[in-house]
């Protein structure tokens, strides 16, 4: 229910399904095309409990979702079948030129998303058997652990057959017509005919020499024509005879037209792609280290690095290593770290567990939440774990640091993936990024920023005579300190469901931060006094108050949750701050249904002054009425 609440809200927030011209996912992020960027409301998809935070790239909106984008995905397209469609064909439907670059990213990025689990699966059992092999726990030659290395090689051997079925599905080919072309070049027979030494050719037509297997660019072109080619034949088939010539044709066109031309290209592009990359991290060492490790956090929210994913696993293919994969586990260590640094400077008690939490799961290799929700927040941790990166890749190219799997996982989980000759440079480059990460961003420090938790959980104090009130409602009145004296009970304030105050979506509120209690969900846009007693606090923006009864108990009841944002729209306060109030007496109104658009409505009511009673229990939960008893405090 979760996952399907967030794809429609993500859905309504990006200006609903008509502004979405195609979505597809990649590992952490939904990438939408959209009409008008203008139009989809960041504010409120930062809201949503599952997004991490959104990015422009170029003229693609992306919203960052972490682990569970691909449910969030599954349900979006349910809810919406025409996204499906929209993805698969990524076309613009409002003329606009795009970039081409960033196209290319788009593209290999549908094209190896979908295949990550297989290939990061096998890169992770490729690590432990060179790792079990080092401790010699294991023995090369032996029968279980050839078993093993077929598991973990099969995959990469036979990759052209899952690069032939993603593509077909990306560029909109039968995906079993795709395979077939790459299964008819991974052939054993003509693997043995290209690599006989003696000249080939098709129809007197000389076929170049190449290995298909483990190759990537070579089936990645030969699939994007197949699409054009199957339905420039489809055209000139009769309905009847489609099932039967169309794949027949398109096989026959496209085997001979690979062997002749597309895989020799695709080579040739392929090899001076590694060839190129490989010899800036060979030969660049320290400095390339030093740029590639600072610039791979903006590399990565740009999307760039899947253009490398080709690369990356073509090296593994071939060459059994790549040295721009350890860049990636520095770079997340280097968020981490400034996280944490993040956790040492601020005095929030909020932030804090926040930036502790975040650092713990980059350190696992999900960055999203330290990176989005912390880092870029307050800019300078970013700017640190840039630094931070930095020193860390300069340390390990200068020593050669290599990746020898592809484990998918750029944390500590993904370790298996360094395992080799050069795994302690590697290690050393992310241990130097995580602790400059955190030593820088402690010494440059941040600007928190005040909160709603912030604003309620300061002292109430005076405000200054000079200060001219900006409400109805003064903000504070200097009152005498709450000194619980009997039993007291709370009656509803609002009418509609009530529920405990853990269930409550904000720490603050459902750790108990502020004191026990419950929470409401409202039926009806107004909240009426729980007791009788003196209003102590009606907040300037209004979506907030404090009440005390005669027998000392302190109420603070919050409407919504963020809605301080809103900075008193939509809200309107019928009592100032030290007005006596009966129970059932107006505090507030609010249009209900235009808060509940874009933010939480829940409405939390908590004893401030819990520390004064033995128990504060609710007495009522599920549906309410205005004035029916609701909470108990007992001394």
């Amino acid at each position: 229910m979760k996952h399907q609440e967030t794809a429609q809200q993500i859905v309504q927030s990006v200006g609903g399904a008509d502004n979405v011209s195609s979505v597809y996912h990649c590992v952490t992020r939904l990438r939408f095309e959209l009409k008008d960027n203008s139009k989809a409301d960041q504010a409120a998809l930062k809201k949503l409990d599952m997004v991490m935070g959104t990015n422009i790239s170029g003229e693609q909106f992306q919203v960052i979702i972490g682990n569970d984008v691909p449910k969030v995905y599954d349900e979006m397209v349910k809810a919406y079948p025409a996204l499906k469609q929209s993805g698969e064909s990524s076309k613009k439907e409002d003329g606009k030129k795009q970039n081409v670059i960033l196209k290319i990213f788009e593209t290999i990025a549908g094209v190896f998303a979908p295949m990550l689990p297989a290939i990061t699966a096998a890169g992770i059992l490729k690590g432990l058997l060179a790792l079990f092999v080092t401790l010699e726990w294991l023995t090369t030659g032996t029968d279980t652990y050839r078993i093993l290395s077929a598991i973990g090689d099969g995959v990469f051997y036979f990759l052209p057959l899952l690069i032939a079925f993603s593509a077909a599905r990306k560029f909109g080919s039968n995906p079993f017509i795709a395979v077939g072309v790459s299964a008819a070049l991974m052939y054993p027979d003509m693997g043995a005919l290209l690599s006989s030494g003696n000249p080939v050719a098709f129809l007197n037509i000389p076929v170049t020499a190449v290995s298909y297997a483990s190759s990537v660019i070579p089936i990645l072109l030969a699939v994007w024509l197949l699409s054009y080619v199957e339905k420039t034949v489809d055209r000139f088939i009769t309905p009847s005879l489609k099932l039967l010539l169309v794949p027949l044709i398109s096989l026959l066109i496209m085997v001979p037209v690979t062997l002749i031309a597309i895989g020799p290209l695709g080579t040739f592009i392929g090899d001076g792609l590694s060839g190129g990359i490989n010899w800036l991290l060979n030969e660049g060492g320290l400095i390339s280290g030093i740029v590639l490790g600072g610039a791979m956090a903006l590399i990565i929210m740009t999307g760039m690095h899947y253009a490398l994913v080709p690369v990356i696993i073509s090296n593994l293919a071939t060459l059994g290593f790549d040295k721009f994969l350890p860049l990636t586990y520095i770079s997340n260590m280097g968020q981490a770290g400034a996280t944490l640094g993040v956790f040492f400077r601020a005095k929030d008690k909020k932030l804090k567990s926040v930036a502790l939490s975040t650092s713990f799961t980059a350190l696992m290799g999900v960055t999203e939440p330290a990176m989005y929700g912390v880092n870029m927040k307050y800019k300078k941790p970013f700017i640190a774990a840039m630094i931070g990166s930095s020193a860390g890749g300069g340390f390990a190219l200068a020593f050669g640091a290599k990746a020898y799997a592809l484990a998918g996982n750029g944390g500590i989980p993904g370790l298996p993936g360094l395992v080799g000759q050069t795994f302690w440079y590697a290690f050393g480059g992310m241990v130097i990024a995580f602790v400059v990460g955190a030593v820088v961003t402690v010494l440059l420090g941040i600007q928190e920023e005040a909160d709603d938790a912030a604003q309620i959980s300061g002292n109430i104090a005076a405000k200054p005579a000079n200060e001219a009130p900006q409400s109805a409602a003064p903000a504070v009145v200097e009152l005498e300190a709450a000194t619980a004296s009997a039993d007291a009970t709370a009656y509803a304030p609002m009418s509609g469901k009530a529920i405990p105050l853990k269930e409550v979506n904000d720490p603050t509120f459902g750790d108990e931060l502020m004191g026990k209690g419950i929470a409401f969900v409202p039926a009806v846009g107004e909240l009426v006094s729980p007791v009788s007693g003196t209003v102590m606090n009606v907040f300037k923006t209004k979506h907030a108050l404090v009440i005390r009864d005669a027998n000392g108990m302190e109420l603070l009841i919050h409407v919504g949750i963020n809605t301080v944002k809103l900075r008193g729209q939509f809200f309107e306060a019928h009592v100032q701050t030290g007005d006596q109030v009966q129970a059932g007496d107006k505090l507030l109104t609010f249009d209900l249904e235009q808060i509940a658009q874009n933010y939480d409505i829940t409405t939390a009511m908590v004893v401030t002054n819990t520390a004064d009673y033995k128990q504060i229990l609710p007495i009522k939960l599920g549906p309410v009425g205005f004035g029916e008893p609701v909470l108990r405090a007992e001394l």
